[in-house]
């Protein structure tokens, strides 16, 4: 992700407000210059993955990591001088619409949102097809991976940038995003990419799988099983589809947490999950996702967050089979469910994926309710330290904040103040 770093002064452009005023840089390239060529679109490509998943504290991932992760106990504060995240860790009345995380996770999401747009908008202006097609994909990804975290912790989105934006309720927000996502994988297929765009995009990214795995991810959140079932089963689980790391552009996560212990760590070695959730003793997963023998500098997590240059996923291979054991059972057929649930049950690691829980296949009572608390124990084990755990809870209906054994301390965020000061249309905040 070297390349990206040659991007600060385009990317300095792009940002979100409802003020009208320009300031003019004169050492920058304007917005209408950087988006009238294939070289510009591609460049602001590469900004898309670059403000999603790098750049620390103010990264996407690592905010949907710390929010996912501190509001339903799979992650536990090390030193509450981290106010922002230990306040999100406390959830309830102490999570306002001044908290830095909230903050962060709406403002760069919006931004990789906005700016993928602004790339689809302009896309005509890339005279190849297949560059075009590159371009079309590389944006509807970011579009939906931002569309698609903010749909986790939001009741409500806005779907366009400007003055006083509406907002649309998160499942319309997830179906949007799945629709674009479609549009483009019947572009990619019907016209690969170029070796232009190939060689000048940032390494990683599987095109095509990743298209379709963040179809069935959010198909699945949005109640389109029928959809969800069909794109899971389309992606190709022995391809992996990574954000890539080095020492200059850090994995977020390992920067800022997993690499010491000062700000956050998983719970225990349970992973916070207790009763029926908590893991089988004898699950291979654990091994790779927790220190067997951690040293008193070392975070007690691992998992994909070992080093700075540790590549990140941005699906597992399990994820997509759990998505159609879901379906399959909130559609009861529980025979296909199960079927789906021990492959990810038995299945061993691999250099592909790490993952391997190498367990007995199920042998608990075949009721969609037994089955669908295997998934979900499934679920927070395969996906661990992800930013998922908080829009399963809700899904799967665990308990919420306020009643008898509550497993997550909100259910949605408030809106950062800086939406609300700058947009009269934003919603009032759920009360938790």
């Amino acid at each position: 992700m070297k390349k990206i770093f040659t991007l600060a002064a385009l990317l300095s452009i792009l940002t979100l407000g409802s003020c009208n005023k320009d300031y003019l840089n004169p050492s920058t390239a304007s917005q209408d210059q950087v988006v009238t060529s294939s070289d510009g679109l591609i460049t602001l490509c590469n900004g898309l993955q670059y403000r999603y998943s790098a750049g620390g504290l103010l990264s996407v991932l690592y905010n949907t990591v710390a929010a996912g992760g501190l509001s339903t106990r799979e992650l536990t504060i090390l030193n509450v001088g981290n106010i922002e995240e230990y306040n999100v860790s406390l959830g309830a009345g102490n999570l306002t619409n001044s908290n830095g995380v909230v903050r962060n996770l709406w403002t760069q999401a919006q931004l990789v949102r906005a700016n993928a747009d602004l790339i689809l908008a302009n896309v005509g202006n890339a005279p190849e097809a297949g560059t075009r097609s590159g371009i079309v994909a590389y944006a509807s990804i970011f579009r939906a991976l931002a569309l698609g975290t903010l749909a986790q912790y939001f009741e409500q989105i806005p779907l366009v940038t400007q003055e006083n934006a509406a907002f649309s309720d998160r499942v319309t927000v997830l179906r949007n995003a799945v629709a674009q996502l479609e549009a483009a994988a019947t572009l990619l297929a019907a016209t690969p990419v170029s070796a232009d765009f190939t060689a000048k995009i940032v390494p990683g990214l599987d095109l095509p799988n990743t298209l379709q795995a963040l179809i069935a991810r959010y198909s699945l959140e949005a109640g389109d099983y029928d959809k969800a079932l069909a794109a899971a089963g389309r992606v190709d689980l022995t391809k992996r589809s990574l954000f890539n790391f080095d020492d200059n552009t850090r994995n977020p996560l390992f920067e800022t947490s997993f690499g010491n212990k000062n700000v956050f760590e998983p719970t225990n070695a349970s992973l916070g999950l207790t009763g029926a959730l908590t893991p089988d003793p004898a699950d291979q997963r654990i091994l790779f996702l927790i220190r067997s023998n951690p040293l008193p500098t070392q975070n007690l997590g691992t998992g994909f967050y070992t080093a700075n240059n540790a590549p990140i996923p941005v699906y597992v291979p399990g994820e997509m089979l759990l998505i159609r054991a879901e379906a399959y059972a909130r559609k009861n057929d529980l025979p296909n469910a199960v079927i789906e649930l021990n492959r990810v049950r038995t299945k061993v690691a691999t250099a592909v994926d790490p993952l391997g829980a190498a367990l007995p296949a199920y042998a608990g009572p075949v009721t969609a309710a037994g089955i669908l608390t295997e998934i979900l124990r499934n679920r927070y084990i395969e996906l661990a330290f992800q930013g998922f755990r908080l829009d399963d809870s809700r899904r799967f209906g665990r308990p919420a904040p306020g009643t008898t054994g509550a497993e997550r301390n909100r259910n949605f965020f408030p809106y950062p103040r800086v939406e609300r000061e700058n947009n009269a249309a934003t919603p009032a905040d759920p009360v938790i």
